[in-house]
């Protein structure tokens, strides 16, 4: 059994919580945290206020992204600077400087969530406890690098957060914790990513202390169920209409909102940012508009109904503004090309 670390105060760490947490024997860790995008903010803010000492905040490089190709920057470096903590950004995690800065801040843990790339061996066999994976998915379900999205697209009806060992494997490690999540039928990739993260700060802040303690014993994954989930491409949110209604309509809540789903009308791009499923059949892509304000679709297997539609250069409208403006659609068709 490990003994509990010694707490040492950091930046950021107000005196009153500190010594709560030790109070009521909270383990307080010398941490670094690895992560990018917005499913990682949660656990961070929450280590950062159960009083933590995070020394480190490792995060992607900031990358051109929207139609202006403007700088992003990601969420979690955003957020780490509000909290006055230290920001790296290496290009390749394996960058011996980088690791050489790493084991220089002395880390007794390394906590990950969504940072988007494998940590070599020197990385981590470097702190006292490990590395620690947050991952949005029921492991050994869902490894890769979409697990939020696949599971939407693919209809189930949960999910969750999976506290792991890290190890060499794209999430192979042994599971330590597991908090399930259910998926509502309204749920998009962007809501699910906000519950996932908040679960995940939940089960980490919860992790940590039994870690150190030696209480929370790992449990090697059932590498028999492994599924994947592989990395989208914007070219994934072009619509087939000859798939079932109930895929189709999978398919935009779990690219919502990248990359987003698309089809073109008479060679100009169309987005569909919200549906339903209906009864019914037609030849697919077909649009129909029974009463002029509803708007539905043949599918392979079913009917869409769109309830809410982005037009080429246009804002986000419901169906029926969209209708206002093309009084003559109903017969027309969808396509998966631009060719009108």
């Amino acid at each position: 059994m490990f003994p509990l670390p010694v707490p040492v105060c950091s930046v950021g760490m107000g005196f009153w919580s500190l010594w709560g947490a030790w109070c009521f024997g909270i383990a307080i860790m010398r941490l670094v945290y690895m992560g990018t995008p917005r499913f990682a903010v949660q656990p961070l803010l929450a280590l950062h206020q159960a009083g933590h000492q995070i020394v480190g905040v490792v995060s992607r490089t900031d990358k051109p992204a929207g139609r202006g190709r403007m700088v992003a920057v990601p969420e979690v470096k955003q957020a780490a600077r509000e909290l006055g903590l230290t920001v790296l950004q290496p290009k390749q995690v394996r960058d011996p400087e980088f690791i050489e800065t790493l084991r220089g801040l002395a880390p007794e843990a390394i906590v990950a969530a969504a940072y988007g790339q494998i940590l070599p061996k020197a990385v981590l066999d470097l702190p006292r406890y490990g590395c620690i994976n947050i991952h949005a998915s029921l492991l050994p379900a869902y490894r890769g690098a979409a697990p939020i999205n696949w599971a939407i697209i693919r209809g189930d009806r949960e999910t969750g957060v999976t506290i792991m060992q890290m190890d060499e494997g794209m999430d192979t490690g042994a599971i330590l914790l597991q908090g399930i999540v259910p998926i509502e039928e309204e749920d998009t990739t962007g809501t699910l990513t906000e519950k996932l993260s908040s679960r995940g700060a939940e089960l980490i802040t919860s992790a940590l202390p039994r870690i150190a303690s030696g209480s929370l014993m790992p449990k090697a994954q059932d590498q028999a169920k492994a599924s994947l989930a592989p990395l989208l491409s914007k070219h994934d949110g072009l619509i087939d209409w000859t798939l079932s209604a109930k895929e189709i309509h999978n398919r935009v809540r779990g690219f919502k909102p990248w990359p987003g789903s698309f089809t073109f009308l008479d060679g100009a791009v169309v987005k569909i940012l919200r549906t339903e499923v209906l009864p019914g059949s037609s030849e697919p892509g077909c649009i129909f508009a029974p009463s002029g304000k509803t708007m539905e679709v043949g599918t392979g297997e079913g009917m869409v109904r769109i309830v809410t539609i982005q037009p080429a250069g246009g804002k986000p409208m419901p169906a029926a503004a969209f209708l206002s403006g093309h009084r003559n659609i109903a017969g027309r068709k969808f396509s998966r090309t631009e060719q009108p």
